[in-house]
């Protein structure tokens, strides 16, 4: 199978400018939370001005109005908080950290991957994650006590989702790691994984739940994708449900287009097949070597890729 190596921009500065003014799904993303970062701070400048005793206070009101508790009676009465959760960050590390993962997996995933599962992706992995703090808090007894006082908040898990899937997704994808050089996505996204499964027992127990319900999100959503890709031009929401129907149906469409991807009758016609697909991934490999992978259609990415998954 063939890896795919993602190319540092020469000019990291002129591809920053050109990634914010694309408009793209991604830079929304990104956009939305540090405006909502910038807004908050905004907040506590005014609060400091009138003088505030509590220097908090600012915080205390964004966090209660936007981040996600596990208490469920607290959740009920604040349903919103399922969504506004995943945008909201207080300390500026948390937001930066967050954000550069975003962009650099988001890339990756647009690569292959719409705008629109991109969107689909971070909104489902945020929830997933959500779910999997809420449920883990009230369900194990070592939580019990700190239940009522415990809130979620940061993007991290919205992120797992968009890595894990990825990741997955396109397991053979390679990246240039500082001081580590050369690995697969798929290898950092189970450390990543692993890593939070034993940092449970931490002070940040709810924060690293929240991350391992995102990346089971994103897990699932890839598997579904590779196998049902026909599925999601029936809606996201169902894409699931479509799945499981499009796999009883699997036989059937493998004999209806054996015409298709069956070995030709003959071994001269299976040769030519085989050499005109070879030379169109030369000229795709040249092409490549020229002007880097993002110099590619989205139809010669997809070629290259479905002919990577047969090898």
């Amino acid at each position: 199978m063939m890896n795919y190596t993602y190319r540092q921009p020469s000019n990291p500065l002129e591809e920053f400018k050109k990634f914010f003014k694309q408009g793209s799904s991604l830079s929304v993303l990104v956009l939305i939370n540090v405006a909502i970062w910038i807004f908050i701070q905004v907040l506590r400048v005014i609060f400091f001005i009138y003088n505030n005793p509590d220097s908090n206070a600012s915080n205390t009101l964004v966090l209660n109005a936007l981040a996600i508790p596990a208490f469920v009676p607290a959740l009920l009465a604040k349903p919103w908080t399922l969504l506004t959760y995943m945008f909201l960050h207080i300390d500026i590390w948390h937001l930066l950290f967050n954000m550069i993962w975003l962009y650099w997996f988001g890339k990756i995933f647009l690569e292959f991957l719409s705008s629109r599962q991109l969107i689909f992706v971070y909104l489902s992995g945020g929830l997933a994650g959500a779910l999997v703090y809420v449920f883990a808090f009230n369900t194990f007894p070592v939580f019990e006590e700190i239940v009522p006082l415990s809130f979620a908040l940061g993007a991290s898990a919205s992120v797992m989702a968009i890595v894990t899937s990825i990741s997955f997704y396109v397991p053979n994808y390679t990246i240039q790691l500082f001081l580590f050089g050369k690995i697969r996505i798929v290898y950092l996204a189970i450390i990543l994984f692993v890593f939070d499964f034993f940092m449970i027992p931490s002070g940040n127990a709810g924060g690293h739940l929240a991350h391992i319900g995102g990346a089971l999100f994103g897990f699932i959503f890839s598997q579904v994708i590779r196998f049902s890709k026909d599925s999601y031009n029936t809606g996201y929401s169902s894409a699931f449900f479509s799945s499981m129907k499009d796999r009883f149906h699997k036989k059937q469409q493998a004999y209806q287009g054996r015409q298709d991807y069956s070995r030709p009758v003959s071994d001269e016609e299976y040769n030519i097949k085989k050499r005109e697909n070879q030379e169109k991934v030369d000229d795709i490999l040249e092409k490549i070597s020229k002007g880097g992978y993002d110099s590619l259609t989205k139809q010669e990415k997809e070629f290259l890729f479905n002919t990577s998954n047969k090898r």
